[in-house]
C-alpha cells in the first residue's frame, strides 16, 4: 500500500548506485504517475470513490519512487522532510476520499460500473508491469525487494475495484464501490500518518542532525 516505505525514503545511494536499478525506477515512477493522474480523471467521470481511493496507492509509490531517485545519499534531515510532505500530502487526500465517499453516500449517486471495471483492470495491467520490470530485484537489498513486494501487493487493491465494479453492476447499488472506497481511503490515511510520526519523529530526536555514514 500507499503508506508502506516502498522504494521510499529509506533507501540508501548503494542500491541507486545500479544503473538498471535506476532505470527501473523511473519507469516505475512514469507508470505510477501517469496512472493516479488516469485513476483520478477516470473516478470522478464515473463517480467512482473507489478508483480514486485505489489512485493514492499509485500516488503513494510514486512520491516513493521520486523520494528515492532525488534525495538518495543526502542528509538524513533533507530525506526526512521529503518523507513529512509525502505523508501530509497523502494524509489529505485520504481524508478528501473519504469525505467524497461520505458525501456520495448521502447523495445516493452511482457510478458508472464499466468505467469502473475498464480502469481497474488497466490499473492491475500497470502493476503487473511493473512488478515484473522489478522481479529481477526481487532478491536485493531490503529496499529493491520492498519496490517489487510493493508493486506485486499494490495489485491486490486493483482487484478489490475490479470486484467493487462487478458488485454495482450487479447489485444496481454504489455500496460496494463505497465501501471498497473507505477501506483504501483508511489504509491511505494510516499510511500517511505513520510517514508523518517517523519522519517527525527523526527531526525531533536529533538523528536527521547529520548524514548516516552507512547511507
Amino acid at each position: 500500500m500507499a503508506g508502506d516505505c516502498c522504494g521510499s525514503v529509506c533507501a540508501g545511494a548503494k542500491a541507486l548506485d545500479d544503473k538498471r536499478w535506476r532505470r527501473a525506477l523511473w519507469i516505475a515512477l512514469a507508470v505510477n504517475a501517469g496512472m493516479f493522474a488516469v485513476e483520478m480523471a477516470a473516478g470522478a467521470a464515473a463517480g467512482s470513490r473507489s478508483l480514486m481511493a485505489d489512485a493514492l496507492d499509485f500516488f503513494g509509490d510514486a512520491a516513493n519512487y521520486a523520494i528515492s531517485l532525488a534525495v538518495a545519499g543526502m542528509a538524513l534531515a533533507v530525506r526526512a522532510k521529503a518523507a513529512l510532505f509525502k505523508g501530509a500530502t497523502l494524509l489529505l487526500l485520504g481524508l478528501w476520499v473519504l469525505a467524497s465517499t461520505a458525501h456520495a453516500a448521502f447523495a445516493g449517486t452511482l457510478p458508472h460500473a464499466e468505467t469502473m471495471g475498464a480502469i481497474g483492470v488497466l490499473a492491475l495491467g500497470a502493476n503487473v508491469g511493473v512488478a515484473l520490470l522489478l522481479y529481477r530485484f526481487r532478491t536485493g537489498d531490503a529496499n529493491m525487494r520492498s519496490v517489487w513486494i510493493c508493486s506485486r501487493n499494490d495489485a491486490i487493491g486493483n482487484v478489490a475495484v475490479v470486484a467493487a465494479a462487478a458488485g454495482v453492476f450487479g447489485t444496481g447499488t454504489a455500496w460496494p464501490d463505497l465501501a471498497v472506497a473507505s477501506i483504501l481511503a483508511a489504509l491511505g490515511i494510516s499510511g500517511g500518518a505513520q510517514i508523518i510520526r517517523q519522519a517527525s519523529g527523526e527531526l525531533r530526536d536529533g538523528r536527521a542532525s547529520a548524514p548516516r555514514a552507512a547511507e
